[in-house]
């Protein structure tokens, strides 16, 4: 299953975001997922790469949408997040420390602690690409097998 969303680079969205990243999943997986588990963790770390996009790379762009793509493969789930900005060199992150009061940089942590792999292109066919991928661990085996 594969889906896509456009949406305008605007934080007032971001129940829309949710709807539509929870509706297609549901729609195609039904009750072989514990949904209070895993609608939790996807909702943090697509709100956070929602919002990061929105704030950092389309401050100045606020016209430009924002491409968000879903690909469903058995348990696997890869979400996309394309935006127009500059770019964030990843060179220059340093995981924050509790102790240090950093404000940021703790968006970048979550999504790699939550998800099991976490890619950032920067200027693919010019926009930036933040791709998240993770393995629904709570479905029930027989429930996908055609």
């Amino acid at each position: 299953m594969k889906s896509e969303l456009h949406v305008p680079s605007d934080l007032s969205f971001i129940h829309i975001v949710e709807n539509w990243l929870l509706g297609c999943l549901q729609l195609h997986l039904g009750e072989s997922v514990d949904w209070t588990k895993q609608s939790s963790l996807l909702r943090l770390v697509l709100i956070e790469a929602y919002s990061n996009a929105v704030r950092h790379a389309h401050k100045e762009k606020l016209n430009l949408p924002i491409l968000l793509r879903l690909e469903l493969k058995d348990r696997d789930i890869s979400i996309e997040i394309w935006d127009h900005g500059e770019g964030f060199d990843l060179s220059t992150y340093f995981p924050p420390n509790p102790l240090d009061r950093q404000e940021g940089g703790y968006g970048w942590l979550i999504m790699n602690r939550l998800m099991d792999k976490v890619e950032y292109k920067l200027q693919v066919n010019g926009a930036n690409c933040l791709k998240l991928e993770t393995t629904l661990t709570e479905l029930f085996p027989d429930v996908l097998r055609h």
